[in-house]
């Protein structure tokens, strides 16, 4: 598939804004492992091509199991994860199919029995955030295949 346009050079400050957003996710104090299995399961929801390789990749460079990679997409049926994690995805599920779900009272219920208030709006806004880059790289058919991962520290761009 071939890409629509360059996001980035198209609108520098609104790619400017993205990327502050993601440092803040980045720095919000949640675990690293359960933002990579966030933004890949909340890409998998979306289908972004794009976003499945970044976050695959990068998960996997992180030290995930090539197993709970694999079993993401089936996760609620899978004992690989934490109650922690569980409550994560769930919560992921529903606010990125908001539409439809309306983000449920049990769901909210079994995040916040896992993560404080502060963690909840984090983990919030990093689901909003991996939902807008999605759209990004959707839209404008960003190329999958030819991430690299990228340093810990560094800034990914979706």
């Amino acid at each position: 598939m071939k890409s629509r346009l360059n996001y980035i050079v198209a609108a520098p400050n609104g790619y400017s804004a993205m990327v502050a957003l993601e440092r803040y996710v980045q720095n919000c104090g949640l675990e690293h492992s359960l933002l990579d299995l966030v933004k890949l399961r909340a890409s998998q929801v979306n289908g972004c091509a794009f976003c499945i390789d970044m976050h695959w990749k990068d998960a996997r460079d992180a030290g995930e199991s090539e197993e709970r990679l694999y079993m993401l997409n089936a996760w609620p049926e899978s004992p690989l994860y934490s109650d922690r994690e569980r409550a994560a995805l769930a919560l992921t599920e529903a606010v990125t199919l908001v539409s439809q779900t309306h983000v449920p009272d049990e769901v909210f219920a079994q995040a916040r029995s896992h993560f404080s208030e502060s963690e909840v709006v984090n983990l919030t806004l990093a689901i909003a955030t991996i939902n807008s880059w999605n759209r990004l790289a959707i839209t404008f058919r960003a190329e999958p295949g030819k991430y690299q991962p990228v340093r810990r520290n560094a800034v990914a761009t979706t």
